[in-house]
C-alpha cells in the first residue's frame, strides 16, 4: 500500500482527533494536549471553525449518536503528570454557529471514555488513567473504569448536576488505551492496562452488571482485535508496555492468546493505533513518538504465511489515527503531535 500526504493544518501539541456529523455532512475534529484550541475541518482538510480556544488538554472526543454536531470531550488532562482537573464537558452548536461548552463530570484523570450502546440503552464508560499523585511519576494510585447510562435528553447535565459515575472496575494500573470493539453486534470497549487487557462488555439491561474479560496478563499500552489472516479469529494486536517500543500480535489457542509476530525493530513510545480494514485488507496502523517518530502499517502476506509492514510516513510522531471512508477511498487522519502537524494521507494499494 501507498501513503500519499497532505498537511492540513498545524497545531501545537496536537493529540486528539475524531469525526463529527454537523449539517448534514462529515468533518473532523482535531484538539491539543496542552492549552490550546480544538478545530473543525471538512473532509477535504479545510479549517471551517475554531471550536474553542482553550482550555484543551483534550485526550478524547465523541459524538453523541444521531445529533447534529453534538459531541462529549475531556479538557484539563495537559499530561499525567498534570490531570488533577480533568473533567468531561458537553459541546454543543446553537444555532448562531457558536459552540457552547458546559462540564458535564468532574473526573480527575480521565483520559479515555466513549459511549457504547447495547441494546436501547447507550452507556459512557470512562477510563482514569491514575486515581491521585502527589508527585512526578507518582503511580501509587491505580485508575479506574467508571460507567453510566447516558441520558437521551442531556440538556440538563451540568457541573451542579453531574452524570452519575459509578466504578465498576478498580486496581488499573496505568490504565491507558482504549479501543472500541464490535462484537456480536454490539459494542464493546478493550482496556489495555499494566495488568494486561480486559474487553468491557455493557449490560444486557440496566442495572446488570458490566462483563469483564480478561483476555491477556501482559503489560499493555493499547491494543486492538483484527483477523489479520481472515480465519474467523481475530488476533489481538497489542503495543506494550506503557508508552513502551514493542508491536505484537498474539492468535487465539483455545481460548488463551499466544504471541505469534514480534516487530523486530524498536518502536519508541508507540501510541496512535488503528485497526482494521485498509483498502479491503485486515491491517493495524500504529504511530510511535520517540525514536524514527514513524507511522507503520502491518498485514498478513497469505502467500507467505508471516507478517509484513511498510512505512507510511517517517518522523512525523503521531499521537493519535483516525480512519475514514471517503468516496469509496480510504484515507487516514494523523495528530503527528511531535512536529505539530495535523496530516490526511490517501493509502492505495
Amino acid at each position: 500500500m501507498r501513503a500519499e500526504k497532505k498537511v492540513v493544518g498545524h497545531l501545537t501539541k496536537c493529540y486528539s482527533v475524531a469525526p463529527l456529523f454537523y449539517k448534514g455532512n462529515d468533518y473532523f475534529l482535531a484538539a491539543a494536549e496542552k492549552e490550546d484550541p480544538c478545530l473543525l475541518f471538512d473532509m477535504d482538510g479545510n479549517k471551517v471553525e475554531t471550536v474553542w480556544e482553550g482550555p484543551g488538554g483534550t485526550m478524547s472526543m465523541v459524538q453523541v449518536p444521531d445529533t447534529n454536531g453534538q459531541f462529549l470531550a475531556t479538557q484539563k488532562f495537559y499530561s499525567p503528570n498534570d490531570s488533577k482537573e480533568a473533567k468531561i464537558v458537553l459541546v454543543t452548536p446553537d444555532e448562531a454557529g457558536n459552540w457552547q461548552v458546559k462540564t458535564i463530570a468532574v473526573l480527575p484523570h480521565i483520559h479515555r471514555f466513549d459511549l457504547l450502546t447495547r441494546g436501547k440503552t447507550r452507556y459512557l464508560i470512562a477510563c482514569t488513567l491514575k486515581s491521585g499523585h502527589e508527585y512526578k511519576e507518582d503511580w501509587s494510585s491505580p485508575g479506574k473504569v467508571y460507567a453510566a447510562v447516558l441520558p437521551e435528553d442531556l440538556s440538563g447535565l451540568c457541573e451542579k448536576n453531574p452524570l452519575q459515575l459509578e466504578v465498576i472496575q478498580e486496581g488499573m494500573l496505568k490504565n491507558h488505551g482504549y479501543y472500541r470493539v464490535e462484537e456480536n453486534g454490539m459494542d464493546t470497549g478493550l482496556i489495555s492496562f499494566e495488568g494486561g487487557v480486559c474487553q468491557f462488555i455493557p449490560p444486557a439491561g440496566q442495572g446488570e452488571p458490566w462483563e469483564v474479560r480478561m483476555l491477556l496478563d501482559t503489560p499493555a499500552s493499547d491494543a486492538v482485535l483484527v483477523d489479520f489472516d481472515q480465519d474467523g479469529e481475530r488476533e489481538l494486536a497489542v503495543l506494550s508496555p506503557f508508552h513502551g517500543e514493542c508491536i505484537s500480535i498474539y492468535k487465539n489457542y483455545g481460548g488463551s492468546y499466544r504471541k505469534v509476530y514480534e516487530y523486530e525493530k524498536p518502536a519508541e513510545f508507540s501510541h496512535a493505533i488503528y485497526g482494521g480494514s485498509l483498502c479491503g485488507r485486515p491491517a493495524l496502523v500504529v504511530g510511535h513518538r520517540q525514536g524514527n517518530r514513524n507511522l507503520i502499517c502491518f498485514t498478513w502476506n497469505k502467500e507467505k504465511q508471516t507478517y509484513q509492514w511498510e512505512v507510511f510516513d517517517q518522523d512525523c510522531g503521531p499521537a493519535n489515527v483516525l480512519h475514514i471512508r471517503r468516496n469509496g477511498q480510504d484515507w487516514l487522519i494523523s495528530t503527528n503531535r511531535e512536529i505539530d502537524e495535523i496530516a490526511m494521507y490517501r493509502i492505495t494499494p
